[in-house]
């Protein structure tokens, strides 16, 4: 499955922001996900949302940001409020699932995010 995720920009602190990503294909055996890299930082997990619909947030995120999936569109979204400078990063969805034993995962291309001060 491809993916392409949109809706990153510049915002200033305390703003919003809502990024999308579509799949090539259908979503809905996917647990979905968005990660964030930040200059010179490891990516981490920003939020996820299983095929049933549980979801994690990272602690940093938590009550700020939410994680949703529209499977009929094949796309999962994450609506950012309250951004924070720290919140900078490229912002990249993935899809993984379990299949044969095998965990595969797959990326989309990152979506920029400047939270200015």
């Amino acid at each position: 499955v491809q993916l392409q995720a949109s809706g990153g920009g510049l915002v200033q602190a305390g703003g919003s922001l809502r990024l999308s990503c579509t799949a090539s294909g259908t979503i809905f055996s996917f647990n979905m996900g968005w990660y964030r890299q930040a200059p010179g930082k490891q990516r981490e997990l920003v939020a996820t949302m299983a095929s049933g619909g549980t979801t994690t947030y990272a602690d940093s995120v938590k009550g700020r940001f939410t994680i949703s999936r529209d499977d009929a569109k094949n796309s999962v979204y994450l609506q950012m409020n309250v951004l924070k400078p720290e919140d900078t990063a490229v912002y990249y969805c993935n899809a993984g699932r379990l299949r044969n034993m095998r965990w595969y995962d797959y990326w989309g291309q990152g979506t920029l995010v400047t939270v200015s001060s």
